[in-house]
């Protein structure tokens, strides 16, 4: 394995021919949290982690709490005081395999970081993550939104629905999606947690069962699309913002690079079919909504 990427991100930037330039970016990753990013974690009221089940299928789980509720124990220790719904299987999930990763999004400057790692379960219910690779992402694709803290009791009447396939509003939802939140994994680099954003409509809902996924010209280091190309089990997750509710669907997904299909949607790539094994719908999940300001600059039209 080489000492910054798995063989599965090598193989994708050799594939897209930025060998050279991924390199080269792969040295801001670190196993240690800076200063500034211990700063900037404390004052989120947001993470969304990957985790696997025991079926070995990835989910994308969000944890809020006001800011403070990450607290950085030292430059490679990260605690999370937080509790996921009650439907959500993030905590099983880490009674079986304990990696995780962190997504943490500031959604008004476009500022986000990601922490891959371990986590134990501690007595209280929180979170201890040890860090493993820890580094910044470009701000690209990211629509501005400011935040506020709801009445935790707000939350106390929410409910949940699993099913195999999309209702119909399902897919109306996420045809109007400008935001979703992907986590995968790969057996040796870990699981991880990664954000995809663009106008409303970048994500296609083929059926209740098949969506496509436009891939954007990114931070060239491939790490989602290296995990899938070795373990196609993948989890997405979309928030209503408005409302706080959240729709987190698990299933495979395939990295497509036929150019005849890639060029029908504009500004992609490569595109990324998902096929969805199950989907967890939960009304009510969080405690926070987001008033949005404007769309990233980057967004293709």
């Amino acid at each position: 394995m080489n000492a910054i990427y798995h063989q599965g991100e090598l193989t994708v930037q050799a594939l897209a021919g930025v060998q050279e330039l991924a390199s080269r970016i792969g040295k801001s990753i670190g196993s240690t949290i800076p200063a500034a990013a211990q700063d900037f974690l404390c004052r989120q009221p947001l993470a969304v982690v990957s985790t696997i089940d025991r079926k070995q299928r990835v989910w994308a789980s969000p944890l809020t709490g006001r800011p403070g509720f990450m607290r950085v124990i030292d430059e490679q220790n990260l605690q999370i005081t937080a509790f996921p719904t009650v439907a959500d299987p993030l905590y099983e999930n880490l009674k079986f395999n304990h990696q995780i990763g962190v997504l943490v999004i500031e959604p008004a400057t476009r500022r986000r970081m990601r922490l891959n790692g371990a986590a134990a379960l501690l007595a209280d219910g929180s979170l201890h993550i040890k860090a493993a690779q820890v580094y910044a992402n470009c701000p690209k694709y990211i629509q501005a939104r400011e935040w506020e803290f709801r009445d935790e009791q707000t939350i106390l009447d929410q409910s949940s629905e699993r099913r195999s396939r999309l209702s119909g509003a399902q897919q109306q939802w996420i045809e109007k999606a400008d935001t979703l939140f992907i986590a995968s994994r790969h057996s040796e680099g870990g699981a991880d947690a990664s954000h995809r954003g663009g106008d409303p409509g970048f994500v296609q809902v083929v059926s209740d069962e098949l969506l496509v996924l436009p891939d954007y010209a990114g931070n060239k280091m491939f790490q989602t699309l290296g995990n899938l190309l070795t373990n196609p089990q993948a989890g997405l997750l979309f928030i209503d913002f408005e409302t706080g509710s959240t729709l987190q669907l698990t299933g495979a997904a395939r990295i497509i690079w036929d150019p005849a299909r890639v060029q029908e949607r504009a500004g992609a790539e490569r595109l990324v079919e998902f096929e969805i094994e199950e989907v967890l719908e939960t009304t009510k999940a969080l405690p926070l909504r987001w008033e949005f300001m404007n769309y990233s600059p980057f967004n293709p039209k």
